[in-house]
């Protein structure tokens, strides 16, 4: 079930209002009698510090000063010792104080309530202040008093009368629960009128949004505030704005990358038909220079010497012209789609071992160090052939390319859904701008030295068309002390 935005804030607020009358309600009764003890007794506590500043000695001054702490604070004091009374805030019984002055004894010294001095007095010599709750049941009353002993060495008696606080609190719960109830009242009303004009604008600016998922950008927001909803009002209408610049932009483009795409198209198999046509018509020519080379070294030239170098040239380069015919042949095949894909399960392992033991030779022959990096048991899932035709062109590429470290590493693990394979060679790094260079046909970095070893270019466009008709990942880095070439393959 779907609730609006403006029932869940009226909801949260209206019952936020009710939890605080709640609150407020029940903290009074439970704690308003125990706080208002509790202030009593600090009332009392601060009254006795005051004393103990104001009572230096038993002048009439000091009286007076006792005299208003008495009637600002709602309080009684008696100040005595031993033999006397020093101060009491009873007027009547302190003009009997010349009475008893000088001539009291333990026996006949005035009795204190509830014999303050016999009960009291062994904790208040070591210094304690004891506040105690009494009632009176004679008045009906409850009273706070303290008893404690002041640094002149006299006793003090404080005592305050308790208010019938269970009667204030009820009295007390009752107006602020009422008051409560119409708090509660009126604020829902309130609340639910705001609600409306909070959420007003913003499902207007809904509205708008929804019109904008559907490329329909006319709708502008009108809101003039200039709080936080008119600002992603105005930031909507930007947004809308650019938006509806963008995709007229965007549709411009779209036009023309689609007269680019087709011109690529046209281009790319311009290219294709090129390299199809140059590669049939240099297979008849080919074969007749493997042919008379044949002948030469059968005595046609009568200076041995010159004839050997000859034909050796001759045939060397109709080798690579001959490799060269049959790459591009290879290469138009598999981008034109003449060529697909015979996909089987294998162990890239064992592709991997086996593809080691054809180029053990070279290794041998290059006094290359081979180290094998490979996780064994990753079963997967493509063209046998294709696959071990990319790892033995990174393998060619990386014996032509080692330098005098002469190592070579090449590592498999697996990856998720896929197996993924690398060829390391220690060697000059490839220059940065070349990197992505190097895959397309006929790319060389180095055209001397690659021409050195017979390399004709093509060897890294033929893996990017085989990874490509797998539609699976390859590439090349530039790592510590070398190079390394690596391609994924789908593990089954």
């Amino acid at each position: 079930m779907k609730i609006s935005l403006r029932l869940k804030f009226f909801a949260g607020v209206s019952g936020l209002i009710a939890f605080f009358v709640i609150v407020c309600w029940l903290s009074n009764n439970l704690f308003l009698e125990r706080f208002y003890l509790t202030q009593k007794k600090y009332t009392l506590l601060e009254s006795y510090k005051n004393i103990n500043s104001i009572y230096k000695d038993d002048s009439e001054n000091t009286h007076l000063e006792l005299e208003k702490l008495e009637s600002a604070r709602n309080i009684q004091i008696i100040i005595f010792n031993e033999y006397e009374i020093k101060y009491i805030s009873n007027a009547r019984i302190r003009e009997l104080r010349p009475r008893w002055q000088g001539r009291m004894t333990p026996h006949d010294r005035p009795q204190f309530p509830d014999n303050l001095i016999k009960s009291r007095e062994e904790q208040i010599a070591i210094g304690r202040t004891i506040i105690e709750n009494i009632k009176d049941d004679r008045l009906n009353a409850s009273f706070i008093r303290l008893y404690s002993r002041l640094e002149k060495g006299d006793y003090v008696y404080i005592s305050t009368p308790v208010a019938a606080i269970k009667e204030s609190v009820q009295t007390t719960n009752s107006f602020f629960l009422l008051i409560g109830l119409l708090t509660l009242f009126f604020g829902t009303i309130l609340v639910f009128f705001f609600t409306g004009k909070f959420t007003g604008p913003i499902l207007e600016l809904k509205d708008i949004a929804q019109r904008m998922s559907s490329l329909d950008f006319s709708r502008r927001y009108n809101g003039k505030t200039t709080d936080e909803i008119g600002e992603l009002g105005r930031s909507i209408n930007s947004l809308s704005e650019q938006l509806q610049k963008s995709i007229l932009e965007l549709k411009a483009a779209n036009e023309k990358l689609i007269e680019d795409i087709e011109h690529k198209n046209k281009i790319d198999e311009m290219r294709k038909e090129f390299i199809a046509s140059v590669s049939h018509e240099l297979k008849t020519p080919i074969s007749l220079i493997q042919g008379y080379a044949l002948g030469l070294k059968l005595n046609v030239n009568k200076e041995e010497q010159n004839k050997n170098f000859y034909c050796d040239v001759i045939m060397e380069e109709g080798v690579k012209v001959n490799k060269l015919v049959k790459q591009l042949l290879e290469l138009a095949q598999i981008e034109s789609g003449a060529i697909k894909l015979d996909r089987t399960d294998f162990m890239i392992d064992q592709l991997v071992d086996d593809t080691i033991k054809k180029n053990e030779i070279l290794f041998k022959d290059k006094e290359v160090n081979i180290e094998l990096d490979v996780e064994e048991g990753i079963p997967v899932n493509a063209d046998y052939d294709k696959t071990e035709q990319i790892l033995m062109n990174y393998l060619s590429n990386a014996l032509n390319h080692v330098d005098d470290n002469k190592k070579i590493r090449v590592t498999v693990r697996r990856l998720a859904s896929k197996a993924i394979v690398r060829v390391y060679n220690s060697g000059e790094h490839i220059p940065k701008d070349s990197l992505d260079k190097i895959w397309a046909s006929f790319y060389k970095v180095d055209k001397a030295r690659t021409r050195a070893y017979g390399g004709s270019g093509l060897g890294l466009s033929i893996v990017r068309a085989i990874q490509e008709m797998h539609h699976n990942k390859y590439g090349v880095e530039n790592v510590d002390g070398g190079v390394e070439f690596w391609f994924d393959i789908d593990a089954s």
